[in-house]
């Protein structure tokens, strides 16, 4: 196999209660990536169609973490190539839902797949994550970990790196809406606090603890009760306009729990069932209308299977 072409999906990240260490992976939306061999070593990124992303491979999050593979890929398998990365975005970065992860996530797997498969997808992790970096100017895992894996990821822990891939129970849906503004990561970053009260910090822990045991047990009411963030949500829902009033719809129309999808601006809810999903859609939309901006709406099933291979 000479080429392979794949589906990079959307994420959310932190839920709430997870900050940096929870994620989940969508359905449907993302990336497509093409990733060739070359004869000439190294990493080329050719082509990047439906944003304005650098082409130099050590300003690109998919060049970096293309890089990083590569790099650690001589000490397992002897190959004398190198790859082609073309790039066809449809997350807008900034959204919130895991542009940069798709991005770094796809030019792993693709890589690894050229290769023959050197390395597991919880390996694969650690190498996208060099990516996210570029765009966040930290290494964090709560995005590409979901990408690659699929379902509910939890970082356990960042050095070693322990991800936990959890189930998702058969009827919870995500809805997303994305207004058509920007909010940068790092921009995020910087309004947040390096310091949070014991009595946050154990509400948060509980929330984590509660929405985890909600995941495994298939007790969505659990879920919705656990989906609350008295630490993060506080500083950063001001970046993004009318949250407020569309979280409320969200919930007063049967979502679980409703919060900042990743740094933003996306806001997400979780619901049990298509239908009910559908309806909260329909209000959060409504809501959002007011604000003045344009947006998009999506409404997902949880993708079992992260990043996957397509046909071309």
């Amino acid at each position: 196999m000479n080429e392979i072409k794949i589906f990079c999906p959307a994420t959310i990240a932190n839920l709430n209660c997870g900050f940096d260490v929870m994620g989940l992976c969508l359905d449907e939306i993302g990336d497509e990536m093409i990733i060739r061999k070359s004869i000439e070593k190294g990493i080329k990124i050719t082509k990047i169609i439906g944003a304005d992303l650098p082409l130099e491979t050590e300003k690109n999050v998919a060049g970096v973490a293309a890089l990083a593979i590569c790099k650690e890929a001589i000490h397992r398998v002897s190959f004398d190539y190198g790859f082609e990365i073309e790039i066809h975005k449809k997350i807008k970065a900034g959204s919130g839902i895991g542009s940069s992860s798709a991005s770094a996530a796809g030019a792993v797997f693709g890589i690894n797949e050229l290769l023959g498969k050197p390395f597991t997808k919880h390996e694969l992790v650690d190498f996208a994550m060099k990516g996210e970096a570029i765009a966040s100017g930290c290494e964090h895992a709560d995005n590409v970990a979901p990408c690659l894996l699929g379902g509910f990821t939890l970082v356990r822990g960042y050095n070693p790196l322990d991800v936990i891939r959890i189930e998702s129970p058969n009827e919870l849906y995500a809805v997303v809406l994305h207004p058509h503004i920007e909010v940068k990561t790092a921009d995020a970053r910087a309004v947040l606090s390096p310091n949070v009260s014991l009595k946050n910090a154990i509400i948060q822990t509980g929330n984590l603890g509660g929405l985890i045991a909600g995941l495994y047990t298939n007790d969505y009411e659990l879920i919705g009760r656990s989906l609350q963030d008295v630490i993060i949500e506080p500083m950063r829902k001001h970046l993004i306009p009318n949250f407020d009033h569309v979280k409320n719809a969200a919930i007063q129309n049967g979502a679980l729990g409703s919060g900042i999808s990743g740094a933003g601006p996306s806001i997400f809810a979780l619901c049990k069932g298509q239908n009910n999903a559908e309806k909260v859609a329909f209000a959060m939309s409504k809501s959002y209308k007011n604000a003045g901006i344009t947006f998009d709406i999506h409404v997902s099933k949880i993708n079992p299977n992260g990043v996957k291979t397509i046909k071309n």
